[in-house]
């Protein structure tokens, strides 16, 4: 009787020491990344770049064609998604971003970034919902 109690005993301790083991691991890991950011001052996380570094940047950004208000790369809805967009969406007249997004095997949100570019060249509308080629387009 007393081996059955010596063995359950064994058996709880041994299960309650499976459970705390990754709390202790993550406890090390913690403490070891406490350790490391100890000579790290503040200050030095947020660092601003120099003005002269901004300025290079800039420049460098306006001679590969950035846009004047600062973003980089061509104008939203101006790609290959665009003109994908725009055929499906005149297939479909009033299709929904989600209907869309499944016709064209991509995700909503990409849409989302996509059609005001466009919306704003006039290339499709929104109502209500749904979006619909401009007559033009």
């Amino acid at each position: 009787m007393a081996t059955d109690f010596l063995d359950q005993k064994r058996a709880e301790i041994a299960a309650r020491l499976r459970e705390l083991k990754p709390l202790v691991s993550e406890y090390e890991r913690l403490q070891a990344a406490a350790a490391a950011l100890d000579g790290v001052p503040a200050t030095a996380v947020r660092a601003k770049p120099a003005p002269r570094a901004r300025r290079r940047h800039a420049a460098r950004s306006a001679a590969n064609g950035a846009a004047a208000d600062g973003r980089r790369g061509r104008p939203k809805g101006s790609g290959k998604r665009g003109q994908q967009a725009l055929e499906v969406i005149t297939d479909h007249p009033g299709i929904t971003i989600p209907e869309l997004a499944q016709k064209m095997g991509i995700k909503q949100n990409y849409l989302y970034r996509v059609l005001p570019g466009l919306e704003e060249e006039r290339r499709v509308r929104k109502e209500g919902r749904g979006w619909h080629p401009e007559h033009g387009a």
